[in-house]
């Protein structure tokens, strides 16, 4: 086999890893809403962190066999190869807007980094790494902040997750880029903090595409973590290590018409997302109308079975009516309240002044008088 037949083959095995890794990873999202950056626990989750390192291990034995203007168009592959092995694997068919919007991002980014041409071999001085590594994490907590503003809106927040995920994942990329430069004159303690900077971007990429795919389905943040990664590295190279798009001008036209194309897929996918959203919305809303309509049909139903009786007074006549047997002019009989007293209070205490109830009569309350007043006015008068 050719050097350059096993590269291509490479790059596909290494779409079909990253597929199924991101198919992994969106179904224990769903089945772990609680846990939404990193579910540890979940052996899934680890089989998934296990195919995405096998798809960058094969990636970059890819680069070594071929050229980077084949490889990296054919790892955008990975959207197109992830909707039909979900359909198969996990029963999650995808729509006719999804597919068109998977083929138009692919072809899009395909495009765009096909007709991105190669530069003399460069590496970034520390003041650079600090501005880009600062730029771009910059980035991508702002996109974090917006995410979690949106929680309202789960197509809107998986939409800016990916797209933060692809930021960290396309710095990880130029980064190692960088210190494979460095590397050619020997391996140096210089590069020390540059690798933890790969560290750092590679496992916010991994976290943040985790968290992309709670609420956002599998296709919509898949394509746009696919096609946000390589922009973001190609739009470092062009303007930091002198990398320019073939062709001239007419490969820079072709270049924005190729981002134009991926940009719509990637709309295509989004609305797609917010429709399925909607829809549900709307089920759930029919779903709630309905159970109330029915209880209240069912309330309507044992209230008319129920006997008819007339509105008049427990007790009295059926005769009289309820409005005619009690005249709010009149006085209405009450009981006395009691008024606990000790038993000598009683003894002490003149029988007229106590306060007791008058059943069957107008209760009229009486003034309650000092006893200590009463007899010191006896004695006086004595």
């Amino acid at each position: 086999m050719s050097a350059l037949a096993l590269s291509v083959l490479l790059s596909f095995v290494s779409a079909v890893a990253y597929a199924g890794g991101a198919i992994v990873q969106e179904r224990v999202a769903v089945s772990s809403p609680g846990h939404s950056y990193a579910p540890l626990r979940r052996p899934g989750w680890w089989a998934a962190v296990g195919l995405n390192g096998l798809g960058g291990l094969l990636h970059v034995v890819a680069l070594a066999y071929g050229p980077l203007s084949l490889v990296q168009p054919l790892g955008a592959l990975t959207i197109v190869f992830a909707l039909p092995m979900a359909a198969l694997f996990v029963g999650r068919k995808a729509g006719a807007t999804a597919w068109r919007g998977a083929i138009m991002a692919t072809v899009g980014l395909a495009g765009l980094l096909s007709l991105v041409g190669s530069s003399d071999v460069q590496s970034l001085d520390t003041a650079q790494r600090v501005v880009v590594a600062v730029v771009s994490g910059g980035a991508v907590a702002a996109l974090m902040v917006a995410a979690r503003a949106a929680h309202r809106h789960p197509a809107v927040r998986s939409i800016l997750l990916a797209v933060a995920s692809g930021v960290a994942f396309g710095m990880s990329s130029v980064f190692t880029k960088t210190v494979a430069v460095d590397w050619t004159d020997g391996v140096m303690l210089s590069d020390l903090p540059t690798l933890a900077v790969i560290g750092v971007f590679a496992t916010a990429g991994l976290l943040l595409s985790q968290a992309s795919y709670r609420g956002g389905g599998l296709a919509a943040p898949l394509a746009t973590l696919t096609v946000v990664n390589p922009v973001v590295a190609a739009a470092v190279g062009i303007t930091m290590f002198g990398e320019t798009f073939r062709y001239g001008t007419t490969g820079t036209v072709l270049a924005l018409g190729c981002g134009v194309v991926a940009a719509g897929g990637l709309i295509l996918l989004t609305t797609e997302r917010l429709g399925d959203e909607v829809r549900a919305e709307r089920a759930d809303e029919e779903v709630t109308v309905a159970a109330a309509d029915r209880e209240s049909l069912a309330l309507e139903k044992l209230l008319a079975g129920l006997p008819r009786q007339s509105a008049g007074v427990p007790g009295a006549d059926d005769s009289i009516a309820l409005d005619k047997s009690i005249a709010l002019d009149k006085r209405v009989v009450v009981p006395a309240p009691f008024l606990g007293r000790s038993a000598a209070e009683e003894d002490d205490a003149s029988p007229g002044l106590l306060l007791r109830p008058f059943h069957g009569e107008l209760y009229v309350p009486r003034t309650l008088l000092d006893r200590h007043h009463d007899r010191h006015h006896d004695r006086v008068k004595s």
